[in-house]
């Protein structure tokens, strides 16, 4: 199964928080292991993420209304089953809610993930694929 990275498809991902401080600290710590960096604050509040640009970001809603995600998930790649569990774990550790602690997932061939909750309710997941 061919692997596509999420800067092959989209330019980017924005998802509402109506904390971003919390969402900061909370995704500085889960996406830190899989070599996600906060590429630091942008205009009105914005925190961008990336490996070398910006590629996920974390603002207040512009229209001023109640950030909502349900029933969307934002994954993110792992490169090995440890990233997967630093990911989760530090994710518990800094704010965040378990929705799927690491392990195989069956619905994919060679699937291992995490699931979580990020302090503003947003799901967010880590994936490695072994072979």
């Amino acid at each position: 199964m061919a692997v596509i990275s999420g800067n092959d498809v989209f330019s980017h991902v924005f998802i509402g928080a109506a904390d971003t401080a919390a969402s900061a600290k909370f995704y500085d710590a889960a996406l830190g292991g899989l070599g996600v960096q906060n590429l630091g604050p942008f205009g009105n509040g914005w925190v961008l993420y990336g490996r070398d640009k910006p590629a996920f970001i974390i603002a207040r809603p512009g229209n001023g209304e109640a950030p909502s995600s349900n029933g969307a998930t934002v994954g993110f790649a792992a490169a090995s089953v440890d990233e997967v569990h630093a990911f989760h774990a530090a994710g518990l550790a800094n704010g965040g809610n378990d929705e799927g602690a690491p392990g195989p997932r069956d619905h994919l061939p060679g699937a291992y993930a995490a699931y979580l909750r990020d302090p503003a309710g947003n799901k967010i997941c880590a994936y490695h694929f072994t072979d």
